[in-house]
Order: structure tokens, then sequence, then C-alpha cells
């Protein structure tokens, strides 16, 4: 099974790579942007089956930090695996 996790920093934590895009594209005339927040997406295929509580214990210990970050996992289950 595939499984899309995205990490994202919690509301109200500076983003300044965030920032710099967003400072980015009104310099290149993009006008009607409000914010930009920058996170990251990690694919994942795991064992049908893979408990939420086993894919959110491996979100809290490693792929995201509790601390600044925030997490939302999505399961693809129609999608095929690719090599």
């Amino acid at each position: 099974m595939k499984v899309r996790i995205l990490v994202r920093l919690k509301p109200g934590v500076l983003d300044p790579q965030g920032r710099a895009v967003h400072h980015s594209l009104e310099g290149m005339g993009f006008d009607g942007v409000d914010d930009v927040r920058i996170g990251r997406m990690i694919e994942m295929d795991v064992v049908d089956g893979t408990s939420d509580e086993t894919l959110n214990t491996m979100c809290e210990k490693l792929l995201a930090n509790m601390v600044i970050e925030d997490f939302a996992i999505e399961k693809l289950e129609g999608e095929k695996e690719t090599a």
C-alpha cells in the first residue's frame, strides 16, 4: 500500500523559506499571493494492513519534528507501487 505523508510547519512557526519564495514571487510580478508555507511530502510503500497507529508512531518518532511540525497521513489505496 502506498502512503503519502505531508509534513508542514505548525501555525505560528516562522517559515523563512516560505517568506523567501513569497518575496521572489512578488518580485517576479505574481500578485495575489498572500502567504507561502513550505513543507515536504514523503511517499512510502508499506505492507497492506499497516495500522494507523504504526504510521502515526513513524511520523512522531522520525518523520516530523513534533515541536514545530504537524503531519497528515493519506493512504493511496488505488495507486500501484512503482519501482
